[in-house]
């Protein structure tokens, strides 16, 4: 909280110019509660995919570590350790307080006005958080060809700035990650983006509808691949591949020959 001439606000009113540094919107016991609150909130898709939701999963082996452990992923068993083919959707959580509340001296906080009120940057209006976001997925996109069949989601509880359209449908469309998605549904009563052209971001509004992506994401039975070579190199691995005998044999046997 911050004192603002005597009232305990979450944030500083945007009309108020008093002296006083903004708090952060997330800290480390935020990040804590936020994560195990989608944990609770994705137990039952999980579930329902014969897998478990499990906080602060640990694989060494593309690139998450102690230090950055997956905030939640869908594995196969409940452990935080884990081998690569026993993870199947990595999600990282960037959410925090997007609206503003005061204490009100009983033991009680009353909302006092949306993001658009406060001087705060809340969630994934905050650089700072897509950066780290798009950075870890990067990290675990090229530390391994291990993670290269697991999903990646960002989810956040607030809108992204105009900066960003372009960059998460970029994102998506590569591969990188699957998509940034709000479960904040109504942040503002004004105008803000709560979709992309290409569906690299969008906010969700029902527990079904989240249900339902997840579902196909899990089923989709996906393969990321990167590379950068010559149209004859690339041509001369096409045909290679043409040689299989279904469709679904001739595109893993191209992601096998670009992933070596």
């Amino acid at each position: 909280m911050v004192n603002v001439r005597g009232r305990y606000y979450a944030f500083q009113p945007k009309n108020d110019d008093a002296r006083v540094n903004t708090p952060q919107a997330r800290n480390s016991f935020i990040g804590s509660t936020t994560e195990k609150w989608c944990k609770e909130l994705f137990y039952q898709i999980a579930k329902q995919n014969n897998l478990y939701a499990v906080n602060g999963v640990v694989c060494e082996e593309i690139g998450l570590s102690r230090q950055s452990s997956a905030d939640l992923a869908f594995c196969t068993s409940p452990s935080t350790i884990q081998k690569p083919e026993n993870i199947k959707l990595i999600f990282e959580i960037k959410m925090g307080i997007v609206n503003n509340y005061f204490y009100n001296g009983n033991a009680d906080f009353e909302y006092c006005g949306d993001y658009t009120t406060h001087k705060g940057n809340p969630s994934l209006l905050r650089s700072d958080s897509m950066l780290k976001a798009i950075g870890k997925s990067i990290n675990l996109r090229v530390d391994s060809s291990k993670a290269k069949r697991i999903p990646i989601i960002i989810l956040g509880n607030s809108p992204i700035t105009s900066n960003y359209v372009k960059k998460v449908d970029c994102l998506k469309q590569s591969g990188v990650i699957q998509k940034f998605i709000s479960l904040y549904p109504n942040p503002t009563n004004g105008d803000f983006i709560r979709e992309t052209p290409d569906k690299g971001f969008e906010t969700y509004d029902s527990p079904n509808q989240i249900e339902s992506y997840i579902s196909h994401i899990l089923n989709a039975n996906m393969n990321y691949f990167s590379s950068m070579m010559s149209n004859k190199d690339l041509g001369r691995l096409i045909s290679i591949a043409n040689n299989e005998a279904t469709d679904e044999l001739k595109g893993q046997r191209l992601i096998e020959m670009l992933n070596v």
